[in-house]
């Protein structure tokens, strides 16, 4: 029997023995703004298609990591409830990008899985296009390259149209027809048989036919929805299911039950203390368990960590849903870090990433559990009391407004409220979910993407114009101007006063990328200056120069000298190399998981962005400092090289998730300390960075955290300013600098004292107050009513003083409020006697709520606060009515 590891591995090299270049995995967050994951092994192949991006091979091969919980491909709500749902999962293809084609693709896939895998051919199925609109012909060359086959039953051939296959990869763009391969399972996989009049067939509906593979003929453009033309390049994408296709050679009944889910079963098992019956009773649970954490060990290792928006809030939903399935099956515990690892262990090999980041994998999931289990028990309790309301009430869905608490206040993700209510029946107001969201906080609406098909300089790369960056060698160099872009159009010529974006074919100026701002600088000509105020790179090869005409009038074909900026780029430089120091030290301080979750490198300061769920404490930022401080004494020699991708990890060099590398990449080392992918500008050696200095260490989201640090000239500064600011502390407190400390400490406990002498007098003060307000006190309806106010008191000192009311009129309701920063604080009591007529929650609650505020306690105790102090004399005086009122309502309750 194939393993999985034997199939994913021959498959790969079936391929590369036929030319094609392996290709690594992209990550599963993907380079594509359009897109939250990555959903299918086309997206990291997506600019060929769209011709505005080029690759040095023209066949490759892969597995792509992929990954379907969101928009238009969204697999969760079923994963679980059958043997064929998942999250994440992995996609095999091969590609010919302008070189073979349809006879070569459906050649070697009949090939591989006939001879080379031993696929029965009578129980193989072959579909190919036909137009049930009649306007695409119908794609007789693959039929008739089906009937070349050896062993190929022609009646299995068959004809399907547009929805089964064409192939788009959106509504305008490139486009073909497809041919899917499709395997007779037999009889007893149909799971239809209870429908009146099924028949099994090929996109019948049922299990029983099973699509292996897709073998899609990129052929055409689709310029509006009628229209389409021929392209100057024909391609091939191919993508087939690694689950299914393991299930079908392994002889399985389901994905789950074949061997790249078995291990995760097994181990789950093993922590429940379950027999077999066990799981089979609760399958449902154990699937969702082992395909969770697949998802989530592979969404970890590729820089995603859990929090409450995007990619990180998917993490969070599914590691959740994970854990609150893990309770059905008595797994109360943080219980899926170990079930990670053995996704580790069995997938490792294939995705040494998975090993690279197994500690904090592991740390990450373990404090995610933790952190959901606080909130689990009274989540799930309010839950069920919803359910319960909902159905006494005769409903059929939830409240949006109460699903929305449930994510709010409990941090239940909205699926898992879902899943819980459609096991009772019910369903979920969706729309008033989405108006308690809106209600709640006022979002930026980011403005969509711009597709990238329809800047105007996309036309450029598709006529194969690029810009030649020879800025690593020279800031200053001669350039012709390619096109010119303003308003969103390209023009002819700008001039004097008016902005643009410049194209030029060659250029020293840096383009934003990796972190590194854009150069600025000028351009110049006779008798005319453009001033470059940014550099982007808008589509891929094409160097966009943005800024102002200055001077005259600047005209596509024209010749300028385009120089750079060079005290800003060497400051820029030395930020730039000093980040990689700084990654090196963190993972020399921190450990391995401590790698680059994003940066900014500017001129005047960096940003360097890592995971790490903890703060850092002040001796270890003093040790990353010494360390990158260290290692910039030490002048250490920086060196870029351009070499093959493969060899460079081989060498050690660090590539960052998310960032897209071709085939052959620029390495820069800082001697044998640092090695990183990196098209950034750097110094030559360590040395022209000067020093380094943290500024800052803070928590930018779950698990990351940020380091905001100086060097060069902008450390010079810092350190000056902050000389500047300890001079001036020591001057107004007639101190040395070097006095300072001793002198602040004096300073803080003298203010205690004060503090404290302040405290007492209160204290004294509101004792004093205390027998005139009891011999004041009013009576209503034969209970005596204390009502007070003592502003500047904490809530702990207001409730001394209402013990003391309480306790002198020993029979009575006492209320004692007062104004303390801002804030209104209150607190209620009521004497044992009359705990049958008046309970102090009932007084505070409504007295607070004149203050803008809430509270509650026990029927003797209640305290509350509140947010406007200027109504609070007013809702004093409510008191004594408010009091009257339970008084009669406890009477006529008693008649």
């Amino acid at each position: 029997m194939w393993t999985s590891k034997e199939i994913r591995e021959g498959f790969l090299r079936f391929f590369e023995e036929r030319g094609h270049v392996r290709v690594p995995s992209a990550p599963l967050v993907p380079d594509d703004p359009t897109l939250l994951f990555t959903n299918s092994g086309m997206v990291q192949f997506k600019d060929v298609f769209l011709g505005t991006g080029t690759r040095p091979y023209k066949r490759a091969v892969d597995v792509q990591k992929c990954l379907r919980v969101s928009g238009k491909h969204n697999d969760l709500d079923d994963v679980g409830r059958d043997g064929y749902h998942h999250t994440f999962f992995e996609m095999l293809g091969n590609w010919s990008f302008g070189d073979y084609y349809k006879a070569e693709a459906i050649a070697w896939a009949w090939e591989l899985l006939t001879e080379v895998w031993g696929l029965p051919r009578e129980r193989l199925w072959a579909t190919c296009f036909e137009d049930e609109l009649g306007e695409i012909p119908r794609d007789d060359e693959a039929a008739e390259i089906w009937l070349r086959q050896p062993g190929f039953d022609p009646s299995h051939l068959l004809f399907f149209g547009r929805k089964e296959n064409f192939w788009e990869m959106a509504e305008v763009g490139p486009c073909g027809p497809d041919s899917e391969i499709h395997i007779d399972r037999g009889p007893e996989f149909c799971d239809q048989q209870h429908v009146p009049g099924h028949v099994c067939r090929v996109n019948g509906g049922c299990a029983r036919f099973l699509e292996l593979w897709n073998l899609v003929f990129i052929q055409y453009n689709r310029t509006g929805p009628t229209t389409l033309e021929p392209l100057p390049a024909k391609h091939v994408d191919t993508g087939m299911g690694m689950e299914r296709l393991v299930a079908v050679l392994q002889g399985a009944p389901d994905n789950y039950s074949t061997d790249l889910f078995l291990p995760l079963l097994r181990r789950t098992q093993e922590l429940a203390g379950h027999s077999d019956r066990d799981r089979e009773t609760h399958i449902v649970a154990y699937r969702v368990i082992a395909d969770h954490a697949r998802a989530a060990a592979f969404l970890i290792a590729d820089g995603v960590v859990p929090t409450n928006e995007g990619r990180g809030y998917v993490l969070r939903m599914i590691l959740r849903r994970a854990a609150r399935f893990g309770r059905t099956i008595g797994l109360a515990r943080p219980f899926l870090a170990e079930v990670a690892d053995v996704v580790v262990q069995e997938m490792g090999d294939a995705y040494p990433e998975l090993r690279q980041q197994r500690d904090f994998l592991r740390e990450v999931i373990t404090a995610e559990e933790e952190r959901f289990s606080q909130t689990l028990t009274s989540g799930l309790a309010r839950l069920e009391e919803l359910i319960q309301q909902a159905k006494a009430e005769g409903r059929s869905v939830l409240a949006g407004s109460d699903v929305f608490r449930l994510y709010d206040t409990y941090g239940f993700p909205k699926e898992m409220t879902q899943d819980i209510a459609r096991e009772h029946g019910l369903g979920i107001d969706w729309a008033g979910f989405e108006a308690a969201l809106s209600e709640q906080r006022e979002r930026a609406r980011a403005q969509a993407p711009f597709r990238l098909e329809e800047h105007p300089l996309a036309e450029l790369v598709r006529r194969g114009v690029r810009t030649e960056f020879v800025g690593y060698r020279k800031l200053r160099t001669r350039g012709r101007v390619l096109a010119i872009v303003r308003n969103g159009r390209l023009v002819d010529e700008v001039r004097e006063g008016e902005e643009a974006e410049v194209v030029l074919d060659r250029t020293p100026f840096y383009a934003e990328a990796g972190g590194q701002v854009g150069d600025t600088g000028s351009f110049r000509w006779r008798g005319g200056v453009f001033e470059v105020h940014d550099t982007q790179r808008p589509v891929e090869g094409v160097v966009a120069h943005r800024g102002i005409v200055r001077e005259g009038s600047l005209r596509v074909g024209q010749r300028v000298e385009a120089s750079v900026d060079e005290a800003r780029r060497r400051d820029t430089m030395r930020h730039h190399t000093a980040t990689h120091l700084l990654h090196r030290a963190l993972r020399e301080v921190l450990g391995e998981h401590a790698r680059q979750a994003g940066s900014l490198v500017a001129p005047d300061r960096l940003r360097f962005d890592f995971y790490h769920l903890q703060p850092l404490s002040k001796e270890q930022l003093r040790a990353i400092e010494d360390e990158v401080n260290a290692k910039i004494m030490d002048a250490i020699p920086v060196r870029a090289r351009f070499l093959p991708y493969e060899e460079a990890l081989r060498r050690g060099a660090v590539a960052l998730f998310g960032e897209k590398y071709g085939d052959v990449v620029r390495m820069v080392s800082v001697g044998e300390y640092s090695r990183e992918l990196c098209g950034g500008t750097h110094v030559r050696n360590t040395g022209e960075i000067g020093s380094f200095w943290i500024t800052q260490e803070t928590g930018v989201a779950s698990g990351v955290r940020r380091i905001e640090a100086v060097c060069g000239w902008a450390a010079v500064r810092h350190l000056r300013s902050m000389g500047d600011l300890v001079e001036g502390l020591a001057a107004k407190l007639r101190s040395s600098p070097e006095e300072l400390p001793a002198r602040v400490d004096r300073l803080q406990a003298r203010v205690r004292e004060l503090e404290r002498a302040l405290e007492g007098l209160r204290h004294r003060a509101a004792a004093e107050e205390v027998e005139r307000l009891v011999q004041s006190a009013q009576e209503v309806d034969g209970v005596r009513v204390v009502v007070a106010r003592f502003d500047g008191l904490p809530q702990d000192a207001l409730r001394a003083v209402g013990d003391r009311l309480r306790d002198r009129i020993q029979s009575g309701v006492v209320v004692v409020g007062g104004a303390h920063d801002g804030r209104v604080a209150l607190v209620a009591m009521v004497t044992k006697d009359l705990l049958d007529r008046v309970h102090a929650p009932d007084v505070v609650r409504a007295v607070a709520e004149l203050v803008g505020g809430t509270g509650g306690g026990r029927p003797e105790f209640a305290q509350a606060g509140g947010r406007d102090p200027e109504r609070l004399d007013e809702a004093l005086s409510r008191a004594p009515e408010i009091v009257r009122a339970l008084v009669q309502r406890a009477r006529v309750g008693e008649r």
